[in-house]
This record gives C-alpha cells, structure tokens and sequence, in this order.
C-alpha cells in the first residue's frame, strides 16, 4: 500500500469540517491499530480494440527518504462507499479526471491482498496496518497524467513490466500483485 491522503491538508491547526465518513488522523491511527481496513487496489491498463492488454500504467513516487519507486494505485473503501466509487475516485485522484476508467457494472476482484504490519505473512506488506485490499484491472481510455503524491505515470508493455529491474522499484508486495494481474488477463509469459 502507499500512503494516500485521506485530509485535505495535512495542517490540522486550522478547524475545518471533515467530509462524512472520513477519520480524524488519531481515530485512523487508532484503528489501523486494532482492526483490518478495506482498500482497493487498481492496475490500470490500455487494451486494444480486441480487448487484450498492450500497456500498464505505473506510478512513480518518492518516498520520504527520496528514492524512486513504482507503484499501483491504492487507496481507503471509505464508510457508505461503493467499491466502484472507491475505485474511480482514486483512479481520478492519481491519473486525473480525463483518464475515463471503465469499470464493469459488477465488478470483481482478480485477487484479496491481505496486506500485514508484520513483513513473511504474506507477500504484501504495510508497516501501518493490517489491511484487506480488493484488487482490479482497469482498463482506462483517455489522458491520463499524474496527480496527487505521484511524479509521472509510466506505461510499459506487459512483457517489460515483469522484468526483474522494473519489479525491483516496486514495494510492499506490489510487484507480485502486478504479476497477479498480468496472469489474470492472460499477458504473464
């Protein structure tokens, strides 16, 4: 999981109003403490006119410390919130609002990633919290650039997107859920 903006502003010595279902920094913190927490993850793709995957779009941030990586779009299943809502808005809040994802009218997960705070339980690793993320491939039609805590965005061919260098940048299990997509939609070789 990468860290994702759940305020919008990380100054709280304002007073401001928090939109309905959203968590004050220490009530998040309490929970992620106590309890799993519901996440989507999104591999965005482009496809051909036959439907089949030619590119998968990755963004590329910086972590605290400043190194590169590369990583899926993720986010918060906030309360009273439809999974495909949950899924376009942080498709929107990472390639923008021209990107055009299309998801399917009953969508369904390629796979459950069960991030742990522990790292070995699993592959996928989040030292916040222990979080259950559905995770889809969404193919995305229009212009898409990067937004929010992303840098660029970076489309690369299925085949490039599985070599060993590429998979290296990315973090917490992320690069195995990439292959996992490529597998489902028939691209892993």
């Amino acid at each position: 999981m990468t860290n994702t903006a759940d305020f919008p502003s990380d100054d709280f010595s304002h007073d401001f109003s928090l939109p309905s279902g959203w968590l004050s920094p220490n009530e998040l913190a309490d929970i992620r403490r106590s309890m799993p927490i519901v996440y989507v993850d999104a591999v965005p793709v482009r496809v051909d006119d036959s439907g089949d995957v030619v590119a998968v779009g990755v963004l590329v941030r910086a972590t605290e410390s400043g190194h590169m990586t590369r990583s899926l779009i993720t986010g918060r299943v906030m309360y009273h919130e439809r999974i495909r809502d949950a899924l376009l808005r942080h498709i929107e809040k990472d390639l923008g609002s021209m990107a055009f994802p299309q998801i399917p009218s009953s969508p369904q997960p390629f796979t459950v990633a069960e991030y742990f705070p522990t790292p070995g339980v699993t592959s996928y690793f989040d030292p916040r919290q222990h979080a259950v993320s559905l995770a889809y491939v969404v193919p995305v039609r229009g212009e898409c650039s990067a937004h929010h805590n992303a840098l660029d965005i970076v489309w690369a061919t299925p085949e490039e997107a599985i070599e060993p260098a590429f998979l290296a940048q990315m973090q917490g299990g992320q690069d195995v859920l990439l292959k996992q997509a490529l597998a489902h939609v028939g691209r892993l070789n």
